[in-house]
């Protein structure tokens, strides 16, 4: 029975505390007196880290260089028909057969619309067009 009035003593204590606490917590409201913060924080609030997304980077491609193309050869100018036909006198002037001569000429003229310089050789000055035109015997035709 001596423990019902310890029982009875200790539960009036707590009520007792509890509703003292709680008026000096309304009584501190009522008088908006500010709460000093404490002197050493326990913890750091620190501002959240920023979002991480993935770091995709673009492939590495090696710059690619335009391939190098060799010079082109250096041809005449372009002739028109009746341009051929004084080049080609020129050109077989020298020949033992001229009148063939000049008009395989003017055919190789009007075809390539070039005449290489002088009488004799320099065919390369016009091209393959002018190179590699055969008769129908395999021939170079052009002179």
């Amino acid at each position: 029975m001596a423990l019902r009035p310890i029982v009875f003593l200790l539960a009036l204590l707590l009520v007792v505390t509890t509703r003292v606490s709680s008026n000096g917590e309304e009584l501190l409201m009522e008088a908006k007196v500010p709460v000093p913060a404490p002197a050493h924080s326990p913890m750091k609030v620190l501002p959240p880290p920023p979002p991480q997304f993935p770091i995709t980077r673009p492939p590495l491609v090696p710059p690619v260089k335009p391939p190098t193309l060799p010079p082109p050869p250096v041809k005449q100018p372009v002739k028109q028909p009746i341009e051929c036909a004084p080049l080609c006198v020129e050109r077989c002037k020298l020949h033992s057969r001229k009148n063939l001569c000049w008009r395989v000429c003017v055919t190789c003229c009007n075809r390539c619309k070039c005449v290489p310089p002088g009488t004799y050789g320099n065919r390369e000055k016009c091209g393959d067009c002018y190179t590699n035109m055969t008769t129908r015997g395999g021939k170079p035709k052009c002179p």
